[in-house]
């Protein structure tokens, strides 16, 4: 099981995402990891912790602003790391825009979603080895643009993804990230059940407990932010448990 830190990056700053309400969110503070809230200080000391691939949230882009195409190619570059970005990708053009920035997936997010025809036609153009869908919930309710998609049931959801030439998927609770509340394991076991895409994590990790049922349950990847940086879980201890 492969562990994603993540960066949620707002006004330039790496902030502290907390249930998904944007308006709230502050600054990186206290961090275990790093002392500063700079993007790339950030990723400078993930990467030196040994992790190899990270998760960036572009809050502004998700908003509907110009993705920070800049920071994301000189992370890419300098730090040589695997980048996974969410920039809200709803259209081929700022799709292609992100990978040509050197990010090696592009997060198509549900939350963005305006029509299952654009995952299709997403993984067509550039692959499914570099297509992301993450299904975006709100306390286990699918979250989108979309009428019909924010209706569908979870699992129901995750197949219709599947069918459309995904091989990677992300299953995000906004309203457990960075709530310490603990993870949806009913949930993920029965995607991981019904689909055969590889499955990623997120929202609510505490400890590293909730790490090791996550492994037990077949999770391919855990998404990573809050529990790194209070310290809760450590990099020494990832690697003590074969996660780093």
């Amino acid at each position: 099981m492969k562990i994603v830190p993540v960066m949620d990056i707002l006004n330039g700053e790496v902030v502290h995402a907390v249930r998904g309400k944007r308006k709230e969110y502050q600054p990186l503070r206290e961090s275990a990891i790093c002392p500063s809230s700079s993007p790339f200080a950030v990723a400078s000391a993930f990467a030196k912790c040994g992790f190899r691939e990270l998760y960036i949230a572009d809050l502004d882009a998700i908003a509907g602003k110009l993705p920070d195409s800049g920071g994301i190619r000189l992370i890419a570059d300098a730090l040589r790391l695997s980048l996974m970005v969410d920039a809200g990708i709803s259209d081929l053009e700022k799709a292609e825009q992100i990978l040509n920035c050197n990010a090696s997936k592009i997060i198509i997010g549900t939350e963005t979603l305006s029509d299952m025809g654009f995952v299709r036609a997403a993984v067509e153009r550039f692959g499914k080895e570099r297509v992301v869908v993450s299904l975006d919930l709100v306390n286990g309710k699918v979250l989108s643009r979309s009428a019909q998609i924010k209706l569908m049931d979870p699992v129901a959801l995750a197949g219709e993804i599947q069918d459309a030439g995904v091989a990677q998927i992300i299953v995000l609770d906004l309203a457990r990230v960075g709530s310490g509340e603990g993870i949806d394991l009913p949930l993920l076991q029965e995607i991981s059940r019904n689909t055969h895409m590889r499955l990623f994590a997120g929202g609510g990790v505490r400890e590293m407990d909730d790490l090791l049922r996550l492994k037990k349950a077949g999770v391919d990847g855990v998404l990573l932010a809050t529990a790194l940086h209070n310290g809760k879980i450590s990099p020494s201890e990832l690697r003590k448990h074969g996660l780093l």
